[in-house]
């Protein structure tokens, strides 16, 4: 759905943004190892697959009957072993151990390099690194690392007196005055897992409130804590899904519930002090997410719902936070909105009357339903409005156009408007914004494959920025050793795919450089060409990166999603195709030298691209693959099935939607052909991907292929959908598919010692 941009949510993205993906560059080179230089000795002879069980279970469905093999995978207590993955089934469990041992065992030869990767990703970070502190009434809140911390410390300090700092670095060393607000690392302790959600302080700062999961499976308690004491109030808050706020008053939190099928349901009231929780608003609409936001100017609290089509809002007065939900505009399907209140007015997002890249409205109106609404600025296609954000004198929106991204800054006085400019030829840029309303100044980032992260203060009045921080790359970085290009693949139906590529600078387009195709394409999710200090570890060993912008992503638009969706998501797999081909056609890779990799609905493109042209890939990457999809879309008691029926359709109830997912589902469609080496990676907790879906592939295709190349399964069996949580342990996983990569097209599985 689409959204305006939440003031108060910046914090941990502008941190994750600079500390947990990106830095710099360690000056090792290596050059496509040998891998005999890790002296394995047949391991794929002395180390038997592990051969699951085949208990044939058939299922009729609208007139079709299939048989599925692995169906016994799935745990039929499943929704138990979310909340207590020890309440797996034996026989499952057992199952799990033996893919993981399989998979140590094979990978046992790269258990050096996944090392070396490992510390020189962790060379690239800033360990003690923070964020640049964001100002709000009298203090300014930021989170950093301690050098060696897994989790962030969230802390504030008194606030400085310039309007905006000229520092370079948000501080060095702990500043003075600091008081920390959750130390997530000190809480972590003892725990295989910790992870937040939202994080943040009352209006009046006297109060902290966080979100924390401790087993990976998105289930949240919330926690209030008195700054004043350090004491916890009242009784957490159970089963949440980790989105809350706190009332302008500081009064009361209101959050959203996770219900046995792991869907948000219902919104409750409770004093944030501790007291009894009150139903505000139940969602009966399974196929519809539910949450809760506040408008820019603190005016009312926002109800959403939503599918991946369709939206509807809903008032409470913040002054007021009893009063009953006002209805804006009630769900049509297919028409999305959001608004934002701006003082005197609301100011609608959406795509209402076929605006497919969406337009921006207003109202005056107390209830801004859709009469109401009156034009501004008029729908423009394939200029893809993606979101704004409402400061008192001025609106802040960002856009994209052809896979890059624009800020755009509109004064509310006279309706002026100004850009910021960037001259690269594929970045990225995001939008930071403020804790604070009623400021001329925004925050937002800038990266690109080649440049490191810089994090700039724009006073909107002024249009002068000031560089607040460039991200520090430990082991050093030159930007100009490396370039970033822009291609365009064609299509087998015309279209013309963006792709980015990352290289070194001296890298030969003769073909012989081992190449990593990275694709995504669903939901919408624009895949943008930042800087990332894992693909250096590969980039520095004569590897050439690429990202296929394909449809189903927004890169190029909404259109670009939309023709890549539903009945037409096939376009996202002959998009990624002819990306590969077009890459080989210009030297930047070969047939059978490529290793494919995607994670969650990119790795259901990586089973699809398996099944299409197992031919082009020398490995793949499937991260918590979505493979399944005609059994998980056909099962409704699943968190996300109802809600993704208009991304992939209903299989339950519409025979064409059924045939179509037939024809794609990777698990359906694995057949009797040579796959490539193949890694496929999963949560036991994890409530999106489900660990059977990665689990059930990995044993059809090791049954089918004829090639005689493994076939990996790797299940965290701690960890959910994002995998590890630590920060240094999400690099060890990283460390773990560049591995493989680098075996698969070596073939290290077939060398002797």
């Amino acid at each position: 759905m689409k959204s305006r941009l939440n003031r108060r949510n910046f914090l941990n993205y502008s941190l994750g943004a600079s500390i947990a993906l990106n830095a710099g560059l360690n000056a090792t080179i290596w050059a496509a190892t040998p891998f005999s230089a890790f002296a394995q000795e047949s391991l794929m002879s002395k180390t038997p697959a592990p051969t699951p069980a085949k208990i044939p279970h058939t299922v009729e469905q609208l007139g079709v009957t299939r048989v599925d093999d692995y169906f016994w995978m799935k745990d039929d207590n499943w929704q138990a072993v979310l909340r207590d993955p020890a309440a797996i089934k034996a026989d499952v469990k057992d199952q799990l151990i033996k893919e993981n041992a399989y998979t140590t065992a094979l990978l046992k030869p790269t258990e050096g390099l996944q090392t070396t990767i490992f510390e020189e990703i962790k060379g690239r970070i800033k360990e003690d690194d923070s964020s640049v502190p964001a100002p709000d009434g009298g203090w300014e809140y930021y989170v950093r690392y301690n050098v060696g911390g897994q989790h962030p410390i969230n802390a504030r300090k008194p606030r400085g007196k310039a309007k905006i700092s000229t520092e370079t670095v948000p501080f060095k060393g702990i500043p003075a005055g600091e008081q920390i607000l959750l130390d997530e690392d000190a809480a972590a302790k003892g725990q295989e897992y910790y992870a937040t959600a939202t994080t943040t302080h009352s209006p009046d700062h006297k109060l902290y409130a966080w979100a924390e999961d401790t087993q990976g499976s998105e289930v949240y308690k919330i926690h209030v804590k008195d700054l004043a004491t350090g004491k916890i109030l009242g009784t957490p808050v159970e089963s949440a899904t980790g989105d809350f706020l706190f009332t302008p008053d500081s009064q009361h939190i209101f959050w959203t519930l996770r219900d046995d099928n792991g869907r948000p349901s219902k919104l409750f009231r409770r004093p944030a002090r501790g007291g009894e929780d009150v139903l505000v608003y139940e969602e009966k609409d399974p196929g519809f997410f539910m949450g809760v936001g506040l408008t820019s100017d603190e005016a009312y609290i926002l109800i959403t719902s939503n599918d991946h089509e369709t939206s509807e809002y809903q008032l409470i007065p913040a002054h007021a936070p009893a009063t009953a939900p006002i209805m804006v505009e009630t769900r049509k399907t297919g028409v999305q909105y959001s608004l934002d209140h701006w003082d005197d007015r609301f100011v609608i997002l959406t795509n209402a009357d076929e605006a497919v890249d969406f337009k921006i409205m207003t109202s005056t109106y107390p209830v801004p339903s859709r009469v109401t609404w009156k034009p501004w600025i008029a729908h423009r296609p394939g200029i893809y409005v993606t979101g704004f954000g409402l400061f008192k004198g001025f609106m802040v929106r960002t856009e994209r156009e052809n896979a890059n991204s624009r800020i755009v800054i509109t004064k509310k006085a006279d309706l002026s408007e100004h850009e910021i400019a960037v001259k690269e030829e594929a970045y990225a840029l995001g939008l930071g914004g403020s804790l604070e309303y009623d400021t001329t100044v925004m925050r937002y980032t800038y990266t690109s494959p080649t440049t490191p992260a810089q994090t700039f203060d724009y006073d909107m009045q002024t249009q002068k920025r000031v560089l607040r921080k460039t991200q520090v790359v430990p082991s050093g970085h030159t930007p100009t050793d490396y370039v970033a290009r822009r291609l365009y693949a064609k299509a087998p139906d015309g279209a013309e795919v963006p792709v980015t590529v990352l290289m070194k600078k001296d890298t030969k387009l003769d073909g012989s450089a081992p190449l990593l195709l990275y694709g995504y394409g669903s939901y919408g999710y624009a895949m943008d060409p930042t800087f990332s200090v894992s693909t250096l570890s590969l980039v520095n060993r004569g590897w050439i990166y690429a990202i296929a912008h394909i449809r189903g992503g927004t890169e190029k638009g909404y259109g670009w999603f939309l023709d890549g969706r539903k009945f037409k998501k096939k376009n996202t797999f002959t998009d990624f195709i002819a990306s590969a081909e077009h890459l080989i056609a210009n030297g930047y890779g070969a047939k059978g030298r490529i290793v494919a990799q995607g994670g969650s609905a990119g790795g259901m493109l990586m089973g699809a691209i398996a099944n299409l042209r197992p031919d082009l890939w020398g490995g793949v990457i499937g991260q918590v693959p979505f493979v399944d999809v005609l059994n998980t879309m056909s099962d409704t008691s699943l968190p996300l099935t109802p809600p993704e029926w208009p991304e992939w359709g209903n299989p339950i109830e519409d025979k064409a939607a059924y045939d179509y997912i037939a024809s794609y589902s990777p698990y359906d469609n694995v057949t009797k052909q040579a796959y490539p080496p193949v890694l496929a990676t999963g949560g036991l907790s994890d409530p999106r991907v489900t660990y059977w879906e990665p689990m059930k592939w990995a044993s059809k295709l090791r049954e089918y292929t004829t090639s005689g190349s493994p076939i990996l399964l790797k299940i965290n069996m701690e960890a959910g959908h994002g995998g590890a949580s630590g920060r240094f342990d999400r690099l060890k996983e990283t460390a773990l598919n560049y591995a493989f990569a680098i075996w698969a097209l070596d073939k290290g599985w077939t060398k002797p010692a």
